[in-house]
């Protein structure tokens, strides 16, 4: 430990006195660690000292008048609290006898620890003792840092050595040591329940943005655990940047100096190893769970029935729906690790898989829920399918295809096949590779209307909303009926259709929701 004022106090060798009382000093004054001890009777010393020095002096500027110079001793005391001084020692019975009155006064008034140094004691003496203290410390916390990073090395080696290496750390450190997964989730922590709501919370939502983020990053927090005792927590990430692993969270410990900052980055060291060993792993099942999809898409779940019971559980029971995401390199271990603990939270009874660029999940109905949570949590669009038997997969996957391609273009989270379908197949013809083929069926109509100010767009498809009735065209655009007659005739001149049939009347519907 850094040697303090109350330090220098206790050592009876040096004969120190305590001036001010500490009942009449700030909470905490005399703790205050001393970082060097420096001698000055400069009347201002403040330009050669920093903050958590003792400044000792003999009195020479407070010879004669100035003794008695109360705002002098005011001025000067005030400017050794500004700069952060620790603690004054007077040396008595060199320049004077005893220490002024007014430095005391002064001292006690702005709350700066005095010390009367008798003149037995050398201010030699009081700087060595210092410095061998503060070399004491150094070399108990470097001993500390060895001893630390030797036992978390050795509980790396244990079977589940990630959790004990934050354990053996959290032990080290008096703290609460949490890892964030690569999903945002508390992957495990030590001690257990160590961190209580809403400061667990703060920082697991602070993690993800650092996730979604992407990049190698360090962030401090201060997490409240109630409205009057914030504490502080450092978070870092792990994994390089564009595949993070997860973050790696430490709340507040006085063993976070620059020895204990060393074994934390040991500790991230270890951490970030043992992750990306996982993703090797996963890349693997990855590999594998690709094959397997292949063959359930295509109707064949012989194999993969087999393999899934052995390794992850039993596939869905149908009914199954199929849900088809996109697989971006940025997100796509994030996705991969979020789905394996869903996987290992059901037991099974979900299977994914990536196909060239998508992710496709196979899910049992009561899983629907999951599209939400991947198209918030990663801003992806997800296609949904109907409900299926087993032996409709491959139709499902098809309709999630074209879900999927409906997410994209409308720009919504999730699309469920059933809200195509719905449409009727007509609206599958509002698409990009429609629209030209529309426009230019429809422009002679809406040419005209931009030249002559007229409504034949507006009158035509009234029109055909209601089944091609004059009236009650009429009636809902609050024209004359033979105002619509003229108008329909008009626009089948400039189309070069007869438009009472009913195959005419389709295309141009079909044109009319190409263009919307």
């Amino acid at each position: 430990m850094k040697p303090t004022v109350q330090t220098l106090l206790d050592r009876p060798e040096l004969g120190l006195g305590l001036l001010t009382p500490a009942v009449a000093l700030p909470d905490g004054a005399l703790d205050a660690p001393v970082v060097w001890a420096h001698s000055s009777d400069l009347a201002d010393p403040t330009p050669f000292l920093d903050a958590g020095h003792v400044l000792l002096t003999t009195g020479t500027q407070f010879a004669d008048g100035a003794a008695a110079d109360a705002e002098f001793a005011e001025s000067f005391v005030q400017r050794l609290r500004e700069r952060g001084i620790a603690a004054l020692g007077f040396g008595t019975e060199v320049i004077r006898a005893g220490t002024p009155e007014t430095l005391i006064a002064a001292c006690l008034a702005q709350g700066l620890p005095l010390f009367e140094v008798p003149y037995r004691t050398p201010f030699i003496a009081i700087a060595r003792t210092v410095a061998d203290l503060i070399a004491e410390d150094a070399y108990a916390r470097q001993a500390w840092a060895l001893s630390a990073q030797r036992a978390i090395s050795l509980a790396a080696l244990r079977p589940d050595g990630l959790s004990a290496t934050l354990a053996e750390l959290s032990h080290r450190l008096g703290a609460w040591v949490g890892l964030i997964d690569a999903t945002g989730s508390l992957d495990r922590e030590a001690p257990e329940g160590g961190l209580a709501q809403p400061a667990l919370g703060e920082v697991v939502g602070e993690a993800r943005s650092m996730l979604r983020r992407g990049q190698r990053a360090s962030r401090t927090l201060l997490a409240a655990e109630s409205t009057d005792a914030p504490q502080r927590m450092t978070l870092q990430t792990l994994g390089g940047g564009g595949a993070l692993r997860g973050v790696l969270a430490i709340g507040d410990s006085a063993e976070l100096d620059q020895a204990g900052r060393e074994v934390v980055t040991s500790v991230i060291a270890l951490a970030g190893l043992a992750l990306e060993q996982n993703r090797d792993l996963d890349r693997a099942r990855g590999h594998l769970r690709s094959g397997l999809l292949s063959g359930i898409l295509a109707g064949d779940t012989t194999l993969a029935e087999r393999v899934s019971a052995e390794m992850w559980g039993p596939l869905p029971e149908p009914p199954l729906r199929i849900m088809v995401t996109d697989a971006p390199l940025t997100q796509a271990d994030r996705l991969t690790e979020l789905l394996e603990l869903r996987v290992e939270e059901r037991g099974g009874r979900l299977f994914f898989g990536r196909d060239d660029e998508q992710y496709v999940l196979v899910v049992e109905e009561s899983d629907a829920p999951l599209a939400e949570e991947i198209a918030t949590e990663f801003e992806l669009p997800v296609g949904v399918s109907d409900p299926v038997g087993g032996g409709a997969v491959a139709q499902a996957h098809e309709q999630a295809l074209r879900a999927l391609d409906r997410a994209r273009e409308s720009g919504a989270g999730v699309v469920n096949f059933d809200e195509i379908s719905r449409q009727g197949v007509l609206a599958f013809l509002a698409r990009t590779d429609a629209r030209a083929v529309a426009l230019a069926t429809l422009a002679p109509l809406t040419e005209h209307d931009a030249a002559n100010g007229t409504s034949l767009v507006v009158t035509t498809r009234t029109w055909l909303e209601r089944g091609g009735q004059f009236d009650a065209t009429a009636q809902a655009l609050g024209v004359h009926r033979h105002t619509v007659r003229s108008r329909i005739a008009l626009a089948e001149r400039l189309l070069g259709r007869d438009l009472s049939g009913f195959h005419a009347r389709a295309d141009l519907w079909a044109a009319l929701l190409a263009v919307e």
